[in-house]
């Protein structure tokens, strides 16, 4: 039996994207079971569809011959252990706890960005990124320690990898770029400045074959959530 893994609409669901692409660019076959949002009320059709299948009612979801795995971290560390042979950490015992440690970061911190930028894959939303970058301090300071962040570790990797392409956060592609092309969604979407070697960055992600493949999905969806695009309920 195939692994499933249960995600949310891939236009908004930043947190879906993340085992959904690492999986697809390590090549893990997984069947994927699309839950659409509808609302997150207990009665909703999302929440029914999730039930028997994970506690929280929340996805990502990761379901292995019966056995669920929920949260973002939990499901890499799942996968990174069940299918070794794709070096999906870095193999240095040092760089593989930093990129725990940045992932952590990541699921834990940054709640400006992610509030005030919800992911939306297919618009593009430059003016409502200037008003925000203009009046939201805190999302400065969140895109400042991600500048920091990134700048840190890919000032750490050869110019170009022994293939020939350009190096990810830790060289090869790992967990932690998964973890972090919602981010350059947002980043996309919104129009946020970034330094030139770090938009160099994103656009490698985005140009990653998982997150075109993700991309390409979302842009098919066509669904319109009100409390996924609060921007447009204003004038």
């Amino acid at each position: 039996m195939a692994l499933q893994l249960y995600i949310g609409n891939k236009n908004y669901s930043s947190w879906s994207m993340r085992p959904w692409v690492l999986m697809r660019q390590a090549g893990i076959d997984f069947e994927e079971v699309m839950v659409r949002f509808d609302s997150f009320e207990a009665d909703s059709a999302f929440k029914k569809a999730l039930r028997g299948v994970n506690p929280v009612g929340k996805v990502p979801v990761l379901v292995d011959n019966g056995f669920a795995v929920w949260d973002t971290l939990a499901i890499a560390e799942y996968l990174a252990e069940r299918f070794p042979e794709c070096q999906l950490w870095p193999s240095d015992p040092r760089q593989r706890a930093r990129a725990r440690s940045v992932c952590a970061e990541m699921h834990s911190g940054f709640g400006a960005l992610r509030n005030h930028c919800p992911m939306n894959i297919e618009a593009s939303l430059p003016d409502i990124g200037r008003l925000i970058w203009r009046d939201q301090g805190a999302v400065r300071a969140d895109v400042a320690r991600l500048s920091e962040l990134w700048q840190d570790l890919l000032s750490a990797q050869p110019e170009r990898l022994p293939d020939g392409s350009q190096p990810m956060l830790f060289g090869a592609f790992s967990i932690a770029d998964a973890y972090f092309a919602p981010v350059c969604m947002r980043l996309r979407t919104y129009g946020l400045p970034l330094a030139a070697p770090l938009q160099a960055y994103v656009e490698r992600v985005t140009a990653l074959p998982g997150v075109q493949a993700w991309i390409r999905d979302a842009l098919t969806e066509h669904d319109f959530l009100d409390f996924e695009e609060p921007y447009r309920l204003k004038p």
